[in-house]
């Protein structure tokens, strides 16, 4: 066992800075990361003192994808994944269910992506709400140039609604790296600072979304996600209205809301019980 864990959590009041700490093999993903990842991500759910999370690597890389030295490559039971297909699916999907657990936590994270972010790295970072990315940060679907198919762990699907069917197209047939300029003119990212400048903008960011009511924080979250699949606008209106009402009816956060921007100064939201 190492001395430190894979997966460090650090919280700060209402916010969990998550760090990937393998930094020694560029933050690669190894059954016993994967296995943390999912378990942190799934147990959000229903944790209301969590309310927003950010995501970023040790050292020099945020996530290099799978770990493909490891040549142990077993799932949570210990199985080898080589063995047979059945088992080589459930482990596939062990590692895919991380970034469905973090598009339905109702917390939104934040990726701080500096150095690589490659395969199943890439998949964590487009799996996020907001990405800030390091001026030295480059970003890749690195499964194509493995032998297997461009499109992983959510990358199909993630990609072409991020930058559109084109740029997404030519990332996931081609493997290429998108570096942090560009990936900022394609709408990729939010903003690109330097490396040692990541911690104070995601701060600006996390403080922004502290000052929004709890209820309509996560209620907001779950509208993007639902709404980005839409049928009709009708739909997506529907469930807007059904999200204003429940956060009017909240009550004291909602009068709290009110009272905070009409008096111009912070709000004050009560922990829930």
């Amino acid at each position: 066992m190492s001395a430190e864990p894979v997966l460090k959590i650090e919280k700060r009041g209402p916010v969990d800075w998550v760090t990937l700490n393998r930094p020694d093999v560029l933050n690669a993903l190894d059954p016993e990361l994967v296995d943390a990842l999912n378990v942190y991500f799934e147990k959000l759910e229903r944790d209301y003192d969590t309310r927003i999370v950010v995501l970023r690597g040790a050292g020099r890389a945020f996530c290099a994808g799978l770990d493909l030295k490891n040549r142990s490559r077993r799932n949570s039971e210990g199985d080898d994944i080589g063995t047979d297909t059945q088992t080589g699916l459930d482990s596939q999907r062990h590692i895919a269910n991380i970034v469905m657990k973090m598009r339905r936590c109702p917390q939104p994270i934040v990726a701080l992506v500096q150095g690589a972010a490659a395969g199943g790295g890439f998949a964590l970072a487009l799996a996020a709400d907001i990405r800030i990315a390091a001026t030295d940060a480059r970003m890749n679907c690195a499964f194509i140039k493995l032998g297997i198919g461009g499109c992983d762990i959510g990358s199909s699907y993630f990609l072409p609604r991020l930058v559109g069917v084109s740029v997404a197209s030519e990332l996931i047939l081609t493997g290429r790296f998108i570096h942090a300029d560009r990936a900022l003119r394609v709408g990729l990212v939010s903003e690109v600072v330097d490396v040692d400048k990541l911690e104070e903008a995601a701060a600006q960011y996390v403080d922004d979304m502290l000052l929004t009511s709890p209820l309509g924080l996560r209620l907001s979250k779950e509208c993007l996600n639902m709404n980005i699949d839409a049928g009709s606008i009708q739909q997506a209106i529907a469930l807007e209205d059904r999200n204003q009402i429940l956060c009017v009816r909240s009550g004291a956060e909602f009068r709290e809301g009110v009272s905070a921007f009409l008096e111009k100064r912070r709000p004050n939201w009560a922990p829930k019980k």
